[in-house]
């Protein structure tokens, strides 16, 4: 993986428009993939996830279409194998944005974890 984070991103979320605006503010080039074109793998997740320090659950949009069309009876009662099949046919149902670099997976937008994460680089 090259330096750059990659930010698995929708262009129409505003949480991830706020970090994308953190990145550029700070001077960090990043990589964007379009999530819900090109929603994460399963080996992806499968590394991701762990990585991340969050369960399968915490991965979930649940202020969005897709999660609502699902319905939380339904999300509830599904394995966690289940969700990460879910998590790759539709990235909209994933809580956006996501950022992996080398060494750490960030899930959702908080400006002080990213301020943690991104230390060294901020300008």
């Amino acid at each position: 993986m090259n330096d750059r984070p990659l930010v698995l991103s929708y262009a129409g979320c505003s949480t991830c428009k706020r970090a994308l605006r953190w990145f550029l503010e700070h001077g960090i080039d990043v990589s964007v993939r379009p999530i819900a074109l090109e929603p994460p793998t399963a080996t992806e997740l499968a590394r991701w996830v762990p990585a991340s320090g969050r369960s399968v659950r915490k991965w979930l949009n649940t202020s969005g279409a897709s999660y609502r069309g699902l319905g939380k009876p339904r999300v509830d009662a599904a394995s966690d194998a289940e969700l990460l099949t879910w998590l790759t046919r539709d990235g909209k149902l994933v809580k956006r944005p996501v950022v992996i670099t080398s060494d750490r997976v960030l899930v959702g937008f908080d400006e002080d974890a990213y301020a943690r994460a991104f230390s060294a680089r901020c300008q």
